[in-house]
């Protein structure tokens, strides 16, 4: 199995398309009802989303659920 030289983390993919969507950390977080900080430690990756907040970020972001899981070629 080869395993590609990098990776795109779902933190990369959060903080891709909140920018891509110029929404501050604040603004963001308050779309999901949760704080600047939470939002924040999700694009660092110390932890990530409620499994529950992925379908409200797939609308906000008007993509699918598993575009946050797919790695890139």
């Amino acid at each position: 199995m080869n395993i590609p030289a990098y990776r795109i983390t779902i933190a990369d993919r959060i903080k891709a398309y909140r920018r891509k969507n110029s929404l501050s950390l604040r603004g963001f977080g308050r779309l999901l009802g949760v704080s600047a900080q939470a939002v924040c430690k999700w694009e660092q990756n110390i932890c990530y989303p409620d499994i529950m907040i992925l379908p409200l970020l797939a609308r906000i972001f008007e993509c699918r659920v598993d575009d946050f899981f797919r790695e890139i070629p």
